[in-house]
């Protein structure tokens, strides 16, 4: 199989492509480096890199061209971000989506991978979220990969192409860099290792469903070789922790003490989350096999390295 990774030089992006080339496919990245990092992809030599934007059509298109698969994963991601620059949300996740779109169905492609978010949902009204909980998202980050969904599946409705959109719920690992934008777990193991406090917003008491970026590349790869399906699917871990025993079990794996402060919550911010993954077990074969704390033990020894090889630099 030939796919086209957008954003592969991202965090879940270049895990994703790492994983296709083990199982011996042939991959093209597309990434205009805003939010990947090139050396991701340094030892996946493999893999066929263009610097190039989604909103490019000529990019796009030479990108695609041969390609059966596309995951979609380029994005400009995260609620704040998003209520700070609303027009560039938009500009990348609505319009740079379609074309990527207009693209794929030129070019024939079978099947296309969306990467959506559990920020389509807004606040919560049941636990665990199923895919028919009612969409009414609190920012515009929510809204545009919304949009992007509903695009995807007009796609799938009127041509001759797949789609599947995975909504991602707290995703970490190995490749994810500290980021003001970002998610908690990076933000808070890179602040413990600089020594510097935490600050959680609100009372701690909110809870979030956090998955492995391996279960995440899994799901991607299993929608993509299932046959006939389409729609939109949870992609999370289906358990949930604290934010207050998020810290604990970060203190745990990495033996540091952190300094811990709190602050208002978050405008944007929901209270609680929790996956039901039942649908994608059932339409493709999902399963997460990574647990928190297996996952957080890998992350912070990356992490640890991460951070040496940026202060040598």
């Amino acid at each position: 199989m030939k796919a086209l990774v957008t954003g592969g030089a991202g965090f879940i992006g270049s895990n994703l492509v790492r994983q296709l080339l083990e199982d011996r496919h042939r991959v093209t990245v597309l990434d205009n480096l805003m939010s990947g990092y090139r050396s991701n992809l340094d030892s996946l030599s493999d893999a066929c890199f263009i610097e190039g934007d989604i909103r490019d059509e000529a990019a796009v298109a030479r990108a695609i061209e041969g390609c059966e698969v596309v995951f979609h994963l380029a994005a400009s991601v995260g609620n704040k971000r998003s209520i700070d620059n609303a027009l560039l949300d938009a500009d990348i996740n609505v319009m740079g989506t379609i074309k990527v779109l207009e693209a794929a169905r030129k070019a024939g492609v079978r099947k296309i991978v969306a990467s959506s978010s559990a920020g389509i949902f807004g606040e919560l009204k049941t636990l665990p979220i199923r895919e028919d909980h009612p969409v009414e998202p609190d920012t515009p980050y929510g809204s545009s990969k919304l949009c992007m969904e509903k695009e995807c599946l007009a796609y799938a409705k009127l041509y001759d192409i797949e789609a599947v959109c995975l909504r991602y719920f707290n995703v970490y690992g190995p490749n994810q860099r500290f980021d003001a934008y970002g998610n908690v777990i990076p933000i808070f193991v890179f602040k413990m290792l600089r020594g510097e406090p935490l600050t959680i917003f609100g009372d701690g008491e909110q809870t979030r469903d956090f998955i492995n970026v391996r279960d995440v590349v899994q799901a991607n790869v299993k929608a993509a070789m299932s046959r006939g399906v389409s729609g939109a699917f949870n992609a999370g871990s289906g358990g949930r922790i604290t934010i207050n025993k998020l810290v604990d079990l970060i203190r745990d794996v990495s033996r540091l003490e952190p300094l811990v402060e709190y602050g208002p919550p978050r405008a944007g911010d929901v209270r609680h989350s929790l996956a039901d993954i039942s649908a994608a077990r059932d339409a493709f074969g999902f399963q997460p096999t990574i647990s928190l704390e297996q996952g957080m033990a890998e992350y912070m020894a990356w992490a640890k390295e991460e951070a040496v090889r940026t202060v040598d630099v």
